[in-house]
């Protein structure tokens, strides 16, 4: 199969969990409808976003949202990209998210692995580190379709993580993502063309619908951009789903074209996983 269609869900998130996960759910049908295979959730799409939320919220995966994922993924035989929730583990609180087969069964589950602690003076200041803690795994999921790769918001400032995921076969990256007022229209958009130009693959992000009136605003403006680094599929603001077909023979002729994974000096230069055993790929 050289094409399938993939849908961004761009959902508006209050602070009642329970409406939010119901949302999410009906959203997943709708795009299961128009054909989708694959969807894609935003970041912390079960809960507000900020370190006074996370404890609050957090669960044990399995738990409540994660039994709704599956419930959806297999309601509409889709792949399914959980965005992300706070998940509880031994006393420890994790940025996570879990994909879900066809057939509701547990894929993957990728733990932000770069922790968004940052200090623009005047504008914003936010360290997830006070209350989460880091990932340390590399998370990779088989379709039929392609291999995906999945990050995090933050994970995406870090070109190696892409890297990888493209030398280990990827062709499209996913990063459910809330980027702010500030981040946003500085680099939201620049990121994804760059991380998606460089490794000649697909790149799509899901941020929450934009509030206005909650304690950190997000930027909106989910997207999905192709190979040859253009925008395919943009969202405004505002709850949307958006859809792009994605074109695996189109990422080949690419890579014809341009054949910058088979000029690489891997005699001069190398990015590489480093741990202890070996399980850096989930």
């Amino acid at each position: 199969v050289s094409e399938f269609r993939l849908a961004v869900v761009q959902l508006q998130v209050s602070s009642v969990k329970p409406d939010n996960l119901s949302r999410a759910r009906r959203l997943v049908t709708e795009a299961a409808r128009q054909g989708s295979q694959v969807v894609l959730l935003p970041e912390c799409f079960n809960s507000p976003y900020g370190t006074s939320f996370f404890s609050e919220y957090a669960e044990n995966i399995p738990g409540e949202s994660s039994q709704v994922l599956s419930e959806a993924a297999r309601e509409n035989k889709v792949y399914l990209v959980g965005g992300s929730i706070p998940e509880e583990d031994g006393g420890k609180f994790y940025n996570t998210c879990t994909v879900f087969g066809p057939d509701g069964n547990l894929i993957v589950k990728h733990r932000k692995i770069h922790l968004f602690d940052i200090d623009v003076p005047g504008k914003i200041r936010f360290q997830e580190s006070e209350t989460l803690s880091p990932g340390s795994s590399l998370s990779v999921f088989e379709t039929p379709f392609c291999k995906v790769g999945v990050g995090i918001c933050y994970d995406m400032r870090f070109a190696e993580l892409a890297q990888l995921y493209s030398r280990k076969g990827c062709q499209l990256l996913v990063y459910p993502g809330a980027f702010n007022m500030t981040t946003g229209p500085a680099h939201w958009e620049l990121l994804q063309r760059g991380r998606a130009l460089d490794n000649q693959v697909y790149v799509a992000t899901a941020s929450p619908a934009r509030d206005e009136t909650a304690s950190y605003v997000a930027w909106g403006h989910s997207t999905v951009v192709n190979p040859w680094g253009e925008v395919i599929s943009k969202a405004g603001a505002e709850e949307t789903v958006i859809y792009a077909d994605i074109d695996l023979q189109y990422l080949a002729d690419i890579r014809q074209q341009i054949p910058i994974t088979t000029q690489r000096r891997d005699d001069l230069y190398t990015v590489t996983s480093h741990k202890r055993n070996k399980t850096i790929f989930n």
